[in-house]
C-alpha cells in the first residue's frame, strides 16, 4: 500500500467538474460539486439536485486552521486516490453513469461550459498533486502497474487540457452532433422510467448543442477551427436528421417497440413523451447547428487542411503524436518511417501481383480491383452474410492462439441508417456483459460498390476478433483491476494490436485467396501510409490532394473509402499514426522473444501476456513482455538444474 500523510486546502466554496474533451471527439459529461462535508471517509456523493457530483470529503475529520486557512491532513494513499479519480469521472459523466446504472444520470446530457471543464481541469491537478506526494512505486511492487498508470492517465489529460479542445468538438464523423446516436444504442429500455428519463434526456439537446456551438464561436474568435474540407460532410447528416418525420426519426425508434409489461395508458403517455420531444427539442437543435455551421462556421473555418497553422498548432501537434503513440518519437520520425514501411509493403505487394499473373502494370491491377463486379457483394445481407462467416472461421481459430478468451460475445451489425453516410468502414463497438449487451462488429452497407469483399478478412480480424473485440472484452473482464485501467485504451496499443490481428490471420489460415491476401497488404499499406500523410498535413502542410496520392498510388481502396479517411485524418491528427507504431512494437517483442527462447516459445502464452494487463502505453508493454521473457529463461534454468538466472 502506497501511503503519505500530507496536507490539501479543504474549499470552503462548491466547485464544478468536467471530463476532458480527449482527441477533439465526444465530451465527457460535467459534475456541479456540493459544499464539502466532514465525514470519517472518502466519500464521493451525487447532489441532491438531480446534478452529478463529487465531493471528496476529509477523512477521520482531520481538519485543522492554518494561517485562516482551513485545511485536511489526508493519509494518503494509492487506493485511495484510485478511488476518488475514478468517482470523479463517475460523477463528471451522466452518460457513463447512467450506463454504469445511475437512473437520475439517465434523464441527463454533458455539460460543456468553459467554467465546467476549467472546474474539472483544476480537480485533475489537484489530484496530480495528490499523486506526485505518493511515494513512487518500483517495478517489482505489486502495485506499480496501478501506479504508473494512473499516472499516465492524470498526465494525458492535463497536457491536453492546455489546449481548449472543446473549440473543436467533433470529427469528420462522430462528436456532440451525433452523441445521442451512441447513447441510444447504448441504452437499456425494460421500464416506463427508462423511457421517460430518455425523452427527458432529449429535452436538454438544445442545450447541450448550443453550448458546443458557443465553444465553436470561440474558437472562430481565436482562430482555432475545423478545416472547412470536412463541414460539408457534416451538414448532410444534420439534413438527414431534420428532414425526418417525427415517427420516423431514429431517436424516436424506441418508442416503437415499447415492452408488452407497459400498458395501453402508459404506452400511449410515453409515445406522446418522444413525440413531443423529437418536435419541440431534437428538431429544432438540429436545424439551429445546422444554420449555425452553414452561416457562420463553415465561412470562418480554416482552409488549410491541417492544424500546422493554427494559434500553437504545431506544439499541439507533437504532443498529439506523443500521446497516440505513447512514445517519444517526433513528426519527422514517424514520417521518414511511414515511407519506409510504404516502400517494404508495395515490394511485398509487387510479388503478390506476380504470383497472381496478373499482366499489366501496378495502378492497373488497382483499377481492376476497384471496378471488377465479382469483387463487390450485390445486396446489404449478403455483404454482412460473408462478414458472419469470416467471423466465425476466425472464433474456430482462437483457441489455437490463445489461452484465454473473453465471455462476451458479439455480433456482425449493419452501421445505422441515420449515419451510414457519412462513416468509416467498419468499427466495433463496445458491449456490456452485466447489462446483457453484446459487442458490435458493424459493418458500412452503404455504397456497396466501395465495399470489396477482398478486404473484409482484415477488417473482420481488425474489428472483432482476435483484434477489438477479443481485446477490450478481455480487459472490461478483469475484474481484480481498478476500472480506469480496464477502460484504459492507449491508442498505440489496442488499434497497434489490432492490426497485428490481420497479419496474424496469415498464421490462422484466414486468407483464403491470392486477392483476399492483397487486401491484407493493401489495408496494411493504408496504415503506412496514414504515417505519411497525417504528418504530411499537420506537420509538413500538404493539401487535400497530396495526402491522397499516397492512397491511390499504394492501396486498392476505394475512391470513396479514401475520401472518407482523408477527411478522418485532416479533423483527427495524430490518431492515424497510433496502428503502425504500436503493430510494429508488438511484432518487435515477439520476434525479441521467440529469439531469446528459441523452441520453448509459446506464441498462446505471449499473446496472453500481452493481454493480461489491459491496455498498456507502448513502454510499459515493453517491459511487461522483457520481464516475461526473463521469467521464462529463469524457470527453463530450473529445469534444466542450473539455477543461475
Amino acid at each position: 500500500m502506497n501511503k503519505l500523510i500530507h496536507k490539501i486546502r479543504f474549499l470552503s466554496k462548491s466547485t464544478t467538474a468536467i471530463g476532458l474533451l480527449a482527441a477533439i471527439i465526444t465530451p465527457h459529461a460535467i459534475a456541479q460539486q456540493p459544499s464539502t462535508t466532514k465525514t470519517a471517509k472518502p466519500q464521493i456523493t451525487a447532489s441532491k439536485s438531480k446534478s452529478y457530483a463529487f465531493d471528496i470529503a476529509c477523512p477521520q475529520n482531520l481538519i485543522k486552521i492554518v494561517n485562516g486557512n482551513t485545511e485536511c491532513q489526508i493519509n494518503d494513499s494509492l487506493e485511495r486516490l484510485i478511488e476518488d479519480y475514478e468517482r470523479m469521472e463517475f460523477y463528471s459523466n451522466p452518460v457513463y453513469a447512467g450506463h454504469a446504472g445511475d437512473k437520475d444520470a439517465l434523464r441527463h446530457l454533458p455539460d460543456v461550459t468553459p467554467k465546467k471543464i476549467n472546474d474539472h481541469n483544476k480537480q485533475l491537478e489537484h489530484l496530480l498533486g495528490r499523486y506526485q506526494r505518493l511515494t513512487p512505486l518500483n517495478k517489482d511492487d505489486a502495485d506499480y502497474l496501478n501506479y504508473a498508470l494512473l499516472g499516465y492517465t492524470l498526465r494525458k489529460q492535463l497536457r491536453l487540457s492546455h489546449y481548449d479542445l472543446a473549440r473543436i468538438p467533433f470529427t469528420n464523423d462522430t462528436g456532440f452532433f451525433n452523441h445521442v446516436s451512441y447513447i441510444l444504442r447504448q441504452t437499456e429500455f425494460k421500464t416506463l422510467d427508462d423511457f421517460e428519463a430518455y425523452a427527458t434526456r432529449l429535452t436538454k439537446l438544445p442545450r447541450y448543442f448550443d453550448q458546443n456551438i458557443e465553444n465553436m464561436r470561440r474558437g472562430i474568435q481565436t482562430e482555432f477551427t475545423a478545416s472547412a474540407n470536412i463541414i460539408d460532410n457534416i451538414i448532410s447528416t444534420l439534413d438527414h436528421m431534420t428532414a425526418t418525420e417525427i415517427e420516423s426519426h431514429p431517436y424516436y425508434a424506441p418508442f416503437k417497440s415499447l415492452p408488452k409489461t407497459i400498458s395501453d395508458k402508459d404506452a400511449q403517455h410515453l409515445k406522446d413523451l418522444g413525440h413531443a420531444a423529437i418536435k419541440s427539442a431534437v428538431i429544432p437543435a438540429f436545424e439551429n447547428l445546422r444554420q449555425f455551421l452553414k452561416e457562420d462556421y463553415l465561412p470562418a473555418a480554416r482552409l488549410e487542411a491541417g492544424i500546422g497553422k493554427l494559434p500553437q498548432g504545431k506544439e499541439l501537434y507533437s504532443t498529439l503524436v506523443r500521446d497516440f503513440s505513447s512514445s517519444n518519437i517526433t513528426p519527422d520520425e514517424v514520417h521518414l518511417l511511414g515511407l519506409k514501411e510504404v516502400k517494404r509493403i508495395r515490394t511485398e505487394m509487387d510479388a503478390l501481383i506476380k504470383e497472381i499473373g496478373f499482366e499489366g502494370s501496378f495502378s492497373e491491377f488497382l483499377e481492376h480491383l476497384r471496378t471488377e463486379p465479382k469483387f463487390y457483394a450485390n445486396s446489404e445481407r449478403d455483404l454482412l452474410k460473408e462478414a458472419s462467416y469470416i467471423a466465425k472461421r476466425i472464433d474456430g481459430k482462437l483457441p489455437a492462439f490463445f489461452g484465454h478468451l473473453p465471455r462476451l460475445p458479439y455480433d456482425v451489425i449493419a452501421v445505422p441508417d441515420d449515419i451510414k453516410h457519412n462513416y468509416t468502414t467498419g468499427r466495433y463497438w463496445s458491449g456490456n456483459l452485466n447489462r446483457g449487451q453484446a459487442g458490435h462488429y458493424v459493418i458500412n452497407t452503404h455504397k456497396l460498390s466501395q465495399r470489396p469483399l477482398y478486404n473484409l478478412p482484415a477488417l473482420t480480424l481488425h474489428e472483432s476478433v482476435p483484434g477489438h473485440h477479443l481485446q477490450i472484452s478481455l480487459a472490461h473482464e478483469l475484474n481484480e483491476l481498478p476500472k480506469f485501467r480496464r477502460e484504459l485504451f492507449p491508442e498505440s496499443f489496442g488499434e497497434g494490436w489490432a492490426l497485428y490481428a490481420e497479419k496474424l490471420g496469415v498464421e490462422m489460415g484466414i486468407y483464403e485467396t491470392a486477392y483476399e491476401h492483397f487486401g491484407r497488404l493493401s489495408y496494411e499499406m493504408w496504415r503506412a501510409c496514414r504515417l505519411v500523410v497525417d504528418t504530411g498535413l499537420h506537420w509538413k502542410g500538404w493539401n487535400r490532394a497530396q495526402a491522397k496520392t499516397c492512397f491511390i498510388e499504394n492501396t486498392a481502396l476505394s475512391e470513396h473509402n479514401i475520401d472518407h479517411e482523408i477527411d478522418r485524418y485532416i479533423s483527427w491528427p495524430g490518431q492515424a499514426i497510433s496502428y503502425k507504431i504500436g503493430e510494429l512494437k508488438i511484432w518487435e517483442l515477439r520476434a525479441r522473444a521467440k529469439k531469446t527462447l528459441g523452441d520453448k516459445f509459446d506464441l498462446r502464452d505471449f499473446h496472453d501476456t500481452i493481454l493480461k494487463n489491459g491496455a498498456l502505453p507502448l513502454n510499459l508493454l515493453e517491459y511487461e513482455i522483457n520481464q516475461w521473457i526473463y521469467n521464462q529463461t529463469k524457470s527453463q534454468a530450473i529445469i534444466s538444474g542450473n539455477t543461475a538466472p
